[in-house]
């Protein structure tokens, strides 16, 4: 297959012949896939599998002048998916997924979670050195669902098609629109609109989950057969920490907690307690001290204080003066800044260095330093080398070309899609949502996540679809052993559950 590659000109030559060649001349994009077949001894046994991978040409219907002119090249979407030899494709699940960013492509669930193979990397406080390696996945979801890996335009190797602007999908629609297209594609020539169907996503991914699945539903008639959220955030207001609102700060605090707690910050009192505590406090007298305002007494103040500074780990002194509101960038700067050592906002179980101790907030994220040269190293290798998939454009890992991201249709208000997914569960009753959450994430709080869930516009019969389920790691709590093996079986058993239910 041709390498994308950069035609660069010799400006020295001066007999260079200008450049006469327009969009209309070039020849369009076309899918370039490349399928390969692979075994696996996994979990249920060995499994005879066909890869495919490369970039789907997304098109959209043109009309000039009320006349339908063509299907124009938009996008080039690079996908990866796995599919069980000789299985019956109409009840055969087939799982649909993506990480999120924005700007994320779906490596961290592909090779760390869900895929046929996997990162070696080690874990926080035993992490292994470069050049890492790669192992054979026998939790993947391939034992039960075949697998479609998304990587949005402008992440991994999608890109806008020639003479198309990248900014048309980034932002909150273009995203929905164009990942959704690749669904319908996928799932068109393939045969699998009759397969039971899943979406799962990671962080902005659950987002988009949410959305895609209303999308699905009123774009094209496809109802999906469940959800699988990965550290979740489906409404921005509750990660959102400004001085005009109190939403977060609260939610934030079980987090902090634990946090806390495993740097050894609460001796040897049990987790659960710690969180116990926390959430009771987070819900009830946090909430209403941060209400009260000038109100509140000094007698009533000292004891939120001193409540604060137990359970987060913080001086009293420092909370009095960040006035009881705690920014997270804040927490994992100044929790362990008497050790000069700084903890991550993905994963606060990963420890990190500063140059200046000084400093208000870190100058880096240590979980994500700590996690994304494995990851890079692994997708890079593994696409050429097993997947035989070659291309030379970088692939692009978590980039930051597709900011600003645009949310323009929620301007003057919360950036949220809790009535989609609401929507979603209403019109399709049989749609069940799986809800995991990392006790260590600072990124996506675990109590957030559960107070969004607990406010979706749905009937309390519907609230039985909906299962969460928790684990001492952090954001990609994957990178976790016993969190990854925990989470694949619980995967495993809600597409199971899907299978027999939507059979």
């Amino acid at each position: 297959m041709a390498a994308d590659q950069a035609q660069v000109s010799d400006a020295a030559d001066s007999h260079s012949e200008p450049r006469t060649d327009s969009l209309e001349s070039r020849p369009e994009p076309i899918d370039d896939l490349v399928t390969t077949r692979h075994t696996l001894r996994a979990a249920t046994g060995e499994l005879n599998y066909t890869a495919q991978a490369g970039r789907v040409v997304l098109r959209q219907e043109v009309h000039k002048d009320d006349v339908f002119d063509g299907h124009k090249p938009k996008a080039e979407v690079f996908f990866t998916a796995y599919t069980l030899d000789g299985a019956e494709p109409g009840t055969r699940p087939v799982t649909f997924a993506f990480n999120g960013g924005p700007g994320s492509a779906s490596l961290w669930l592909h090779m760390g979670l869900l895929g046929p193979r996997r990162v070696v990397m080690g874990d926080a406080g035993e992490l292994l050195p470069p050049p890492y390696g790669l192992a054979d996945n026998e939790q993947t979801l391939l034992n039960h669902s075949d697998l479609v890996f998304i990587d949005p335009v402008s992440t991994g190797y999608s890109r806008a098609a020639q003479g198309e602007k990248p900014k048309d999908y980034h932002g909150y629609t273009g995203d929905i629109e164009s990942v959704g297209e690749v669904i319908r594609l996928w799932a068109s020539r393939n045969n699998r609109w009759l397969s039971p169907k899943y979406l799962c996503g990671e962080s902005y991914g659950t987002l988009r989950a949410a959305a895609l699945c209303r999308h699905l539903q009123e774009r094209y008639g496809m109802n999906l057969n469940g959800l699988m959220l990965v550290s979740s955030v489906l409404d921005m207001a509750t990660l959102d920490f400004h001085q005009d609102q109190d939403v977060s700060y609260p939610l934030y605090l079980p987090t902090y907690a634990a946090i806390a707690h495993y740097h050894g910050l609460h001796g040897d009192r049990p987790l659960a307690d710690v969180l116990s505590e926390a959430e009771r406090f987070a819900s009830r007298e946090y909430p209403w001290a941060l209400a009260q305002g000038a109100r509140l007494s000094a007698e009533e103040r000292a004891g939120v204080l001193s409540t604060l500074a137990r359970l987060t780990g913080l001086d009293a002194d420092y909370l009095d003066r960040v006035d009881l509101r705690v920014e997270h960038i804040r927490f994992f700067t100044e929790l362990l800044r008497s050790r000069r050592r700084t903890v991550g906002r993905l994963d606060g179980r990963f420890l990190g260095w500063e140059a200046d101790y000084g400093r208000e907030h870190f100058s880096a994220d240590p979980s994500m330093d700590a996690i994304v040269g494995p990851y890079a190293a692994a997708i890079n290798h593994y696409v050429r080398a097993e997947l035989e998939y070659a291309n030379d454009l970088p692939y692009e890992v978590l980039t930051r070309r597709v900011q600003p991201w645009s949310y323009k249709e929620f301007e003057g208000q919360p950036v949220t899609v809790t009535d989609k997914l609401s929507a979603a569960m209403r019109a399709n009753p049989h749609l069940r949502v799986y809800v995991a959450s990392g006790y260590h994430d600072g990124a996506t709080a675990y109590f957030a996540t559960e107070h969004t869930m607990a406010h979706l516009a749905i009937p309390d019969e519907l609230r039985a679809n909906i299962e969460i389920r928790y684990f001492e790691a952090g954001h990609m709590m994957y990178v976790h052993e016993p969190s990854r093996l925990a989470l694949s079986d619980q995967l495993a058993e809600f597409v199971g559950g899907g299978r027999q239910s939507g059979s």
